[in-house]
């Protein structure tokens, strides 16, 4: 015990997991106990060397072995992997992209880099810049670059941290300017992105002997090229489907998410490559300084350095892998296992082990189920996706091959998104809406794309159908894929906006769809200034399929159509007159969600009148602190528009299928004996269920959420979340709910603001806010006392997550996305908003909130609270707007810091 607790290994695991800025201190002990305080800086914590007689561990000593073997007898070899001076871009497309590796000696050779990039040189300019690093824990780990250097020269780690930056060229820029992309690798389709989209792209790598990258395929199935600057490499690849020995797969059957387990780089080489045979032997070569090797899409590569090294490399899309990168991002998880470890990925009874060396020990290795097992599947006799096993056929890295792995009942709308995919669903349809607008010569290959990835065809058909049963002009070659924003098809057809629900399922959908149109009928009875800040309701009904064909059957939201009446029957006795599926039945279904209607072939759409101008994502960074400013005040009236507006009268008893809304008569909490209306009840449930898990979601959405804050997370919510709300004590002595609750947006973001152009005008009339004087296509009256606006906010879009709560829940997504943690901002917005967000009376404390009673009078803790609880990761925006929070000891300190000016507003108010 006391040899095992000792061991290098564990205090390194145990120093790594709590992530942040690291500095060595000669040993992973003496370091875990320094940054927990428990170690004085110059104190000595090893203790004399105990020896035990008879003690010996084969274990122990291979771990020894591989943290003091040198690498010196890795001498320079030709390889099997081509080497060769320098190619064209014709030679370089014909023979290599998308086929093989292959060794370029001459492409660095100009670089200031090539010269410049040694650790010596390094050093002087960067040595207080913390670089990320590269291990095997969840959490990010930083370290200056003189603390790494340091580090590099005492370790003995048995897989020693090397450098892996990808922000390297934020950190230090300059370092940008030493080298420069070969001409081989100059076609980038990421490049269309902002630099904010883009997944990680570029790295920096900088690591001692025995350090290196275990066996890998590069994210996404994306190509790459690594030019080394210094040190020596050895690098050994496998063909795309060729698992190595020593690795196992790992693919989840929910979302995809791809895990690879394999040994150390380090350790593959000193245990397993000695024993494999000849013909199992991967491609190998030694990289020298200034060499270039360049790695196709799919392929398994592993790299140990020899030596000190220095290297720059980069991922990159272009013609020859992007359908490979499309298909990586498509729903399931078959095929993202067959381009990974090939057939092996899919189950078949007919499968037969092959016989493995005799000299391997197979168990130790870790392999038998991944190397030593072949698998063939036929193709289908029925004419559907898939193989079956009537024919049988080989593994294939081929476009057409791989996508018969897809699995037909998938939608990308519908189904989970993998946390391992190479970017984020909303950027990816944003990444292949700009392609297709940006480079109309490779339409072909972007439509085929699209497809494998968002089944746009089908999309298309729908759309089609929709245009010409309006009569609305037919789709444009440019507007046949949906734009990229928001989380269902939407599409832009000349003067039209054409949205198709998809998100979810049909009961989610339509529960949104149904919410949205009684919203809009809402506004227009009432005569709400907000109704002229929405698009125009053009058309709406439901997109069936049926026997392979598409076809419409308009609805307004009102009574039933036929085939929605046959999957919801329960429903047939509601009124023509009422919206069915409205608000209150919309927070019914979230609270029985899990029993929702399966149906995959109709779906609700909506078509509104195209507003002016851009959202404001689009244009954000090119706005006036003026024009920010004014938007601020726009979203305070509209939202206080919108949190006046009056609710629909609730669902009848007989049409509840929720026991928490059964009649008219209030509930009691049980904890607090809190008398709550049934318009609260689902909203006080629905937290209920979140904080039954709060623990769970914090630890998965994990970094940059503290540690040590998820564990205070429970602690810090009420026990009763009802007490989150404002109470009043009644004649009877009783304390009640002392308000009803509000319509929410829910999703007040960056890309549900849409702006347009500003016009010069003589004058600016800030009370002409509250006004309706901007409409649908109507002209911009707003300028600057100093002179005209850029551009002027005029509609907020998609309603299609409203709901019902507390007005503070819409403040959230506002402050965190649209103002991105800007006080300034934030305190314009409420100028205008206006309202009360706390109606509580000073002397209406309940006895049984105890001495947590000051913090149910803060606006602030509220807010946090509905942050911790929300369906989003918000704490994760919340920690990366304001970093200095990561290492916050309690939720108060982020109270104070995010939510303090609604205490300040509040009190103003008051």
């Amino acid at each position: 015990m006391y040899i095992l607790c000792n061991e290098e290994p564990l205090w390194m695991s145990k120093c790594l997991s709590t992530g942040g800025l690291i500095e060595y201190k000669g040993s992973w002990r003496k370091t875990t106990l320094c940054r927990l305080n428990l170690c004085a800086e110059n104190e000595e914590v090893d203790h004399k060397t105990l020896h035990f007689d008879g003690f010996n561990s084969l274990f122990l000593y291979r771990r020894w072995y591989r943290r003091f073997t040198a690498l010196s007898a890795f001498s320079f070899d030709s390889g099997t992997v081509e080497r060769i001076k320098d190619l064209s871009l014709d030679e370089f497309k014909a023979q290599y992209d998308g086929q093989k590796p292959v060794l370029l000696t001459e492409l660095a050779e100009t670089w200031p880099a090539r010269t410049n990039w040694t650790i010596d040189q390094l050093l002087p300019s960067y040595g207080d810049v913390a670089f990320r690093i590269s291990q095997r824990s969840p959490q990010k780990i930083r370290m200056k670059f003189k603390d790494y250097v340091s580090y590099m020269e005492v370790q003995h780690d048995e897989d020693p941290l090397y450098i892996f930056d990808d922000k390297f060229g934020e950190s230090a820029p300059a370092l940008l300017e030493d080298y420069s992309v070969p001409h081989l690798f100059h076609e980038d389709f990421f490049d269309i992105l902002d630099h904010d989209q883009r997944p990680p792209f570029r790295w920096l790598i900088i690591g001692p002997e025995r350090s290196g990258a275990s066996w890998h395929v590069d994210p996404g199935l994306t190509s790459a090229w690594n030019t080394l600057l210094c040190g020596r490499k050895r690098w050994a690849l496998y063909p795309p489907g060729r698992v190595p020995a020593g690795v196992t797969v790992h693919v989840n059957e929910e979302d995809g998410d791809v895990n690879i387990e394999s040994p150390t780089s380090l350790q593959w080489w000193l245990d397993i490559y000695p024993q494999l045979a000849d013909h199992d032997k991967p491609l190998e070569c030694t990289q020298l300084p200034g060499e270039t090797i360049f790695v196709p899409s799919g392929w398994w590569h592993c790299v140990l350095n020899l030596e000190t090294s220095i290297a720059v490399t980069q991922n990159f899309v272009n013609p020859s892998n992007f359908l490979f990168v499309c298909l990586d991002m498509a729903p399931g998880h078959r095929v993202k296992g067959v381009c990974r470890a090939g057939l092996l990925a899919i189950p078949d009874e007919d499968s037969r082990d092959v016989e493995p060396n005799n000299s391997m020990d197979i168990e130790e290795l870790n392999h038998c189920e991944t190397t030593h097992k072949e698998k063939k599947l036929k193709p289908c006799t029925n004419g559907s996706n898939g193989y079956a096993k009537e024919e049988y056929q080989t593994f294939s890295y081929d476009i057409d091959f791989l996508s018969g792995f897809l699995e037909e009942e998938r939608d990308h709308y519908v189904s989970l998104w993998s946390p391992t995919n190479y970017i984020g669903q909303r950027e990816m349809r944003e990444w292949l809406h700009r392609l297709w607008i940006a480079k109309p010569a490779e339409r072909q290959l972007i439509w085929k794309g699209a497809c494998l990835t968002l089944n746009a065809d089908k999309w298309y058909a729908c759309l089609v159908e929709i245009c010409q049963r309006h009569m609305l002009p037919s789709p444009l070659d440019d507007e046949k894929l949906p734009v990229g924003t928001g989380s269902n098809p939407v599409f832009l057809v000349s003067n039209y906006v054409i949205k198709i629900y998809v998100e979810g399922g049909l009961e989610s959908t339509i529960h949104g769809f149904d919410t949205e149109l009684e919203f809009y009928n809402l506004l227009y009875k009432v005569n709400s200034p907000l109704k002229e800040h929405v698009p125009d309701i053009v058309a709406s009904g439901f997109i069936v399929h049926e026997n392979g064909v598409y076809r419409t059957v308009p609805w307004n939201g009102k009574g039933l159509p036929e085939v929605i009446a046959n999957c919801f029957p329960e429903k047939v006795t509601s009124s023509d007159d009422c919206f069915s599926f409205g608000v209150w039945s919309k927070k019914q279904f979230e609270l029985r969600r899990s029993e929702a209607v399966s149906e995959t072939r109709i779906w609700p759409y909506l078509v509104t009148k195209r507003c002016k101008g851009d959202i404001f994502a689009h244009i954000r960074n090119t706005l006036s602190k003026d024009d920010v400013l004014h938007l601020a005040s726009f979203l305070g009236v509209q939202l206080r528009n919108l949190h006046l507006l009056p609710l629909p009268q609730m669902l009848n008893a007989s049409e509840s299928k929720v026991d928490h809304i059964k009649s008219t008569t209030e509930k009691f909490s049980d904890l607090t004996g809190l008398k709550i209306s049934p318009k609260w009840k689902p909203v006080i449930d629905i937290l209920e269920e979140r904080k039954e898990s709060i623990r769970n979601r914090l630890v998965q959405w994990g970094d940059p959420i503290p540690e040590l804050l998820i564990e205070k997370a429970e602690e810090y919510l009420p026990q009763d979340l009802a007490l989150l709300l404002d109470f009043e004590k009644d004649v009877d002595g009783l304390y009640r709910i002392c308000h009803s609750p509000s319509w929410i947006h829910s999703d007040i973001m960056d890309d549900n603001i849409h702006m347009e152009p500003g016009l010069p005008m003589n004058g600016f009339d800030e009370d002409a806010l509250t006004g309706g004087s901007i409409g649908n296509g109507g002209e911009n009256q707003f300028i600057t006392k100093g002179g005209p606006r850029k551009w002027i906010p005029t509609h907020i879009i998609d309603f299609s997550d409203l709901s019902i709560g507390d007005p503070l829940y819409d403040l959230i997504p506002l402050y965190l996305d649209v103002f991105r943690g800007d006080v300034s901002l934030l305190k314009k917005f409420l100028e205008s908003y206006n309202l009360p967000l706390s109606r509580r009376a000073a002397d209406h404390t309940p006895p049984y909130c105890g001495s947590a009673e000051n913090k149910f009078k803060r606006i602030s803790y509220r807010a946090t609270c509905y942050c911790i609880l929300h369906e989003e990761n918000v704490l994760g925006a919340i920690f990366s707007l304001w970093k200095e929070l990561r290492t916050a000891t309690s939720w108060q300190i982020v109270e104070e810091a995010v939510w303090g000016e609604l205490n300040n507003y509040q009190s103003t108010l008051t």
